[in-house]
């Protein structure tokens, strides 16, 4: 067997892992917020955001189409198997590390940081498509800031709205409430996170002659899907119990708050073809309904450590990843 169909099928392999990780990884941050409250069991929780997950990632291609043009261009990527199946197990290896520790870190950092890192290894910072690149950097660093700004306003607007109403009742109400916008927050999970992987597989296929242009084969499309879905199905408790206890006491008030901020950047995000972090975006919209409910009930320790780990994200992981792709350039 020639060694590129060996380097595709290891890519493949490696990108749906990657999916799969992401699964338990990010998804439980789309449903922490419903099982903390207990809007929902745990077990009905991973299943509805299991499902709303595969439903999400296909419906949509234009995030996986941006992956697979504007961090390097796949035509001329030089040794492109080596620099993607290295930035796999980079992105890899870091979100195993943080879901260890129950840390929320961003699988997009990782995979983003990861391509850069092992493209500028393979052929220089000239490697990088620095219009597309950047572009993405904008997003990634935006959307965390505006969920913490419409989590906000999100919340005053429910706050001013309720005021005069029974507490008990309210929250009672907004627990149904946060079913639907769990399911919602789910969905838009799956339109975003799951294209990242497509876009890899895809930059694999281009790079070794296996298809010409960008569209996303269906059977990718149909693969990615089922891998986030059943990594969602292992759930993320670690996760979950970061951000549905340590940021703040959520109530289904917060939690509705929460999750429409959520799901409404994450899936504008996707609507104009730019991957975010759900992490970022979920946490930060936490953070800002949690602000606006009272800022000494914001766990600001936690939120710190947060930060920390999504601002060294991008190059611990494109240094990892350049340095997997030397030791992989001696192999292949």
């Amino acid at each position: 067997m020639d060694s590129m169909l060996i380097l595709t099928i290891l890519i493949v392999v490696g990108a749906l892992g990657f999916d799969f990780i992401n699964g338990f990884h990010d998804t439980a941050n789309a449903i922490a917020t419903s099982v903390s409250t207990k809007a929902l069991k745990p077990r009905h929780a991973i299943l509805l955001a299991a499902t709303m997950n595969f439903v999400g990632a296909m419906t949509f291609t234009g995030v996986a189409k941006t992956i697979t043009k504007d961090i390097v261009d796949p035509y001329t990527l030089q040794n492109g198997s080596v620099v993607i199946l290295a930035a796999l197990i980079s992105a890899i290896a870091w979100n195993l590390i943080t879901w260890y520790f129950g840390i929320p870190s961003s699988s997009s950092h990782a995979i983003i940081g990861s391509i850069a890192g092992a493209a500028i290894a393979a052929a220089g910072f000239g490697a990088l498509n620095y219009k597309g690149f950047i572009k993405i950097i904008e997003a990634l660093l935006i959307s965390p800031v505006l969920a913490f700004v419409v989590g906000y306003i999100v919340y005053t607007i429910i706050k001013l709205t309720f005021k005069n109403h029974n507490l008990t009742k309210t929250n009672k109400r907004f627990r149904r409430v946060q079913i639907l916008t769990a399911a919602l927050q789910s969905y838009t999970h799956g339109t975003n996170d799951a294209q990242k992987a497509m876009g890899i597989i895809t930059l694999a296929l281009i790079a070794n002659n296996m298809q010409s242009g960008t569209e996303i084969q269906w059977w990718v499309q149909l693969a990615c899907a089922v891998a986030m879905g059943l990594g969602t199905s292992i759930g993320g408790w670690k996760i979950i119990k970061t951000v549905g206890g340590k940021i703040m006491k959520i109530r289904p008030v917060n939690g509705v708050a929460a999750d429409l901020t959520g799901a409404a950047i994450i899936f504008g995000a996707t609507f104009i073809h730019l991957p975010v972090s759900t992490t970022h975006v979920i946490s930060s919209s936490i953070l800002g309904v949690g602000s606006a409910h009272r800022v000494k009930g914001v766990k600001w320790g936690t939120a710190q450590r947060m930060v920390i780990t999504w601002v060294i994200t991008l190059p611990i992981s494109a240094s990892l990843a350049a340095l997997i792709y030397m030791i992989l350039n001696l192999l292949f």
